[in-house]
């Protein structure tokens, strides 16, 4: 009798599980804000674009300004100090800057795996490099990817590791990283369908981080379309912006950066050209893979019942200059751009066009920083009188947490393997899936390196590393050009104070960091 007991309890718990959601997060890694066709790129991006036509599209949604912070804030729901990584994943000596995630929080595949999810990622990890940390020791039944990060896309650089599930491989030699991990992300998919398992399946590509790689053929595809410089194909993408209607009437495009020269003074114009068609083609890349996730889903009839999430983790790199560096970690100089031997990247002036229309780049925490595109589709819940639409409701990855949660019918735990958690810090988006609204009174709040800006409803006080703060009014002027801190210092002094209450509460650290010993 007790064993059909428990073999009935099995069946019920299957079957329940079964109605649950698929949830699959797709990230990628230094993408602008305006790359992909629904936002405004010129980069065919068919399968986005019919994600975004078939879903919703959120104009006002925020990483954490970089690579570590915005993954340790996605996969926690706790702001990136709170879960150890309030940088990168050095070790500083201080609770709030480990390197790692600790062990009070807990991650999405932790939280899901316990109400029946089969959890797996494919790609990159880079929120703890020791095998300790790696993501089966974190809730994942799977992982094939690079636990310590990108950095090339046809092998692996020095330090870097291949890893499937908890053991490192070699790398094959017609290796490709979006295409390899399209294959194991469709391949956990099946795996989990199969087991008649919900599933939980994160996807972080590490494209279209720099450096600058791709097939010759797809370059090609891209070839000549920025041939007449980066402000005209800028103006013609925030032209696309406008009509799409994804900013208000009296939208204004930021001025070109200071530091991209002027195009008739570029000598090396065609290189510059075939490093933007090399981005083009990584992103374009992206969009296939996403095409073969979605298609895999419909082929195993779960499209419907999956939310399928799209964002950037960051803004787009402008490192290495006003056009980027040329060979570096080893890379041959002389080497075409987009080949294996090559390693190049756009600079600031790449940057600045990608990040249309905002000012600044990935570890700024101005929108061109902490931007991102997000797109939800889920046919099953999401009601087609909001396809196509724009939700301009501010949003944060530290929500994804909590709308997990609330999608897999489960709780938040309140402790992990004996150790207290902190609560989460978001909120779930499922309201605005459904076209509802939700309240987040206490905020948005950012910091890297020295970068600071707090969000409160429309308003948002931002500051660079040493630099005084700035006050902005982002529904009148998303693109941070009228600085209103001089005319408004209540605000600014109320704002600060939240500010410096938060940092406070998650140990944000005055930059830079003195490593304690």
């Amino acid at each position: 009798m007790k064993r059909l007991l428990f073999l009935l309890c099995l069946l019920i718990g299957s079957a329940y599980a079964a109605e649950k959601p698929n949830i699959v997060i797709i990230m990628v890694d230094d993408m602008g804000f305006s790359d992909i066709g629904c936002y405004g790129g010129e980069i065919e991006t068919p399968h986005l674009d019919a994600l975004a036509q078939g879903g919703i599209r959120f104009t006002h949604f925020y990483n954490a300004g970089r690579c570590c912070p915005t993954r340790a804030a996605l996969l926690t729901g706790l702001y990136q100090h709170q879960a150890g990584i309030g940088h990168m994943t050095q070790d500083y000596g201080h609770p709030s800057y480990k390197g790692a995630l600790n062990r009070k929080c807990v991650t999405i595949a932790e939280a899901l795996r316990p109400a029946g999810y089969f959890t797996a990622i494919s790609g990159k990890w880079h929120v703890g490099s020791d095998p300790q940390q790696w993501p089966l020791k974190r809730g994942f039944e799977r992982f094939y990817g690079t636990p310590q990060g990108g950095g090339h896309h046809y092998r692996n650089l020095p330090g870097r590791s291949l890893v499937l599930n908890d053991e490192e491989i070699p790398m094959p030699e017609d290796w490709y990283s979006t295409t390899a991990f399209t294959d194991y992300a469709v391949q956990f998919l099946d795996e989990g369908i199969q087991a008649e398992r919900p599933v939980f399946l994160y996807l972080a590509y590490t494209a279209p981080h720099w450096a600058l790689h791709a097939p010759d053929e797809e370059i090609e595809k891209f070839r000549g379309r920025y041939a007449d410089g980066w402000q005209p194909v800028r103006e013609a993408r925030f032209k696309r912006q406008m009509e799409m209607g994804l900013f208000p009437d009296g939208t204004k495009l930021s001025p070109q950066d200071g530091k991209v020269p002027e195009w008739s003074k570029v000598k090396d114009r065609d290189e510059m050209d075939l490093r933007m068609a090399t981005h083009a083609a990584m992103v374009h890349l992206i969009d296939k893979g996403v095409g073969r996730v979605v298609s895999k889903l419909r082929d195993l009839e779960q499209l419907d019942n999956t939310l399928i999430l799209f964002l950037s983790d960051n803004g787009a790199s402008a490192e290495s200059g006003p056009t980027g560096f040329t060979g570096s970690r080893g890379g041959d100089p002389k080497a075409r751009t987009g080949t294996p031997n090559s390693y190049n990247s756009f600079g600031i002036a790449g940057a600045n066009l990608c990040d249309t229309p905002f000012r600044k780049f990935k570890m700024f925490t101005h929108e061109g920083g902490i931007a991102t595109p997000l797109i939800a589709h889920w046919p099953d819940e999401i009601p087609e009188t909001l396809y196509g639409t724009l939700n301009s409701t501010a949003g944060h990855v530290i929500d994804f947490m909590p709308t997990c949660i609330d999608l897999a019918g489960t709780s938040y735990p309140s402790q992990q393997a004996g150790n207290n958690v902190l609560p989460a810090a978001g909120r779930s988006l499922k309201p605005l899936l459904k076209g509802e609204s939700i309240e987040r009174p206490e905020g948005l709040f950012f910091e890297h390196q020295g970068n600071a800006a707090v969000r409160d409803r429309n308003w948002k006080l931002v500051r660079a590393h040493g630099k005084p703060w700035s006050l902005y009014n982002l529904e009148m002027d998303r693109t941070e050009l009228n600085d209103l801190a001089a005319a408004d210092p209540d605000r600014v002094s109320k704002m600060e104070e939240m500010w410096k209450v938060w940092a406070k509460r998650v140990g944000a650290q005055p930059w830079p960091v003195r490593k304690k010993k």
